[in-house]
């Protein structure tokens, strides 16, 4: 098999504490995965002057996928280039419960869904500014029924819903579902009701691509009715696409439902490029006492296998961290247990 580059960000503050771990196992896989880590952040500044200077960003394009740790400031710039640069517009964010999370609900056995979010446009393409500078437009409020002239000085962010970049992530939906051993299901949530013209365009485009792919189930709902059924009804959902605001407030909320965003693993998908990050922060507060919860970071690895079509070493590695919650005795704390962050990677690397 080709061998396969993949380029490492270990991340800031706690983050290393989990990245660098989880690159080991995945090492002790033996798939011949090239790790390369390129300098960026505080460091490459010294160096370079840059956050994000060229060499990293050629070994990222040289790269066939990024394993990407959570940011809390001078990586911004690289995770701007590996969104919008690698034009990664598709956030996958899988939901399923895992016998021994931590659930805060009676019944979480069998919650598998997935959160599909458009990942590059909405209120993130961060077109914001003075309300004074829209005056010349002389914009009017039907809701309001007044200028935004009359409404006084303030503030204003653009929310752009492209018909591309719908089409896109929407499609993108329908493949999951087909791929997926689950119910064979996509649901278009945004708030379709009050702002008629974006989200509804973004509706539009769900019930066009619907009509194409008979063979896979269709359904809308406004986004705070979605709410209140993933909350309720989390069995019923399979794979669920929303823009980019929306899909980053739901996602953590679903990742709520299994335990919590310490469990929640991510990966952002583009036409040939993704890179892949835990959901959760940084963990300044806990970082250095060998205490944070690896398992988003360890399955998003896995995701990374998967899209490097390493499908087996996937498998493995997936499986590996449901044994340790089946058997109960290795949990970190957030899990109701006392085991450190390294005793959880021993137990990984034992069930593997």
């Amino acid at each position: 098999m080709e061998t396969k580059t993949v380029a490492v960000f270990v991340g800031d503050d706690g983050s290393p504490e989990v990245m660098v771990p989880t690159v080991a196992l995945l090492e002790d896989l033996q798939l011949g995965i090239e790790f390369v880590e390129p300098s960026i952040g505080s460091d490459a500044k010294k160096q370079t002057g840059s956050l994000f200077p060229a060499a990293a960003k050629a070994q990222i394009d040289a790269a066939d996928a990024t394993f990407f740790g959570s940011t809390s400031g001078d990586s911004t710039p690289t995770l701007f280039y590996l969104r919008w640069g690698k034009q990664t517009y598709a956030n996958v964010r899988p939901c399923r419960y895992l016998p021994g999370f931590r659930s805060p609900l009676a019944q979480p056995n069998g919650i598998d869904f997935i959160v599909l979010r458009e990942n590059l446009e909405d209120l993130y393409l961060g077109l914001e500014g003075d309300t004074e500078d829209l005056a010349g437009l002389n914009l009017y409020s039907r809701h309001a029924r007044a200028n935004l002239a009359d409404l006084g000085t303030g503030k204003y962010a653009i929310k752009a819903i492209t018909e591309k970049g719908s089409e896109r992530v929407i499609r993108h939906a329908f493949d999951l579902a087909r791929k997926r051993d689950g119910k064979r299901k996509v649901t278009v949530t945004c708030k379709y009701n009050m702002l008629a013209v974006s989200d509804g365009l973004f509706l539009q485009i769900g019930k066009q691509i619907a009509a194409e792919n008979p063979d896979i189930e269709f359904e809308h709902f406004i986004i705070d009715d979605f709410l209140c059924r993933m909350i309720s009804r989390p069995h019923d959902l399979d794979v669920v696409v929303m823009p980019n605001l929306y899909g980053d407030i739901m996602s953590d909320g679903a990742a709520g439902l299994i335990g919590g965003i310490g469990l929640a693993p991510s990966g952002c998908y583009g036409v040939d490029y993704a890179y892949f990050e835990s959901a959760h922060g940084t963990a300044p507060d806990i970082a250095g006492k060998n205490v944070i919860n690896p398992t988003a970071t360890i399955l998003s690895a896995a995701m990374l296998l998967e899209y490097l079509t390493y499908t087996d070493a996937a498998e493995a590695l997936g499986n590996a961290v449901a044994q340790v919650y089946a058997a109960g005795v290795t949990l970190t704390p957030d899990q109701g247990g006392r085991a450190s962050t390294s005793d959880f990677f021993a137990a990984v690397r034992a069930a593997l």
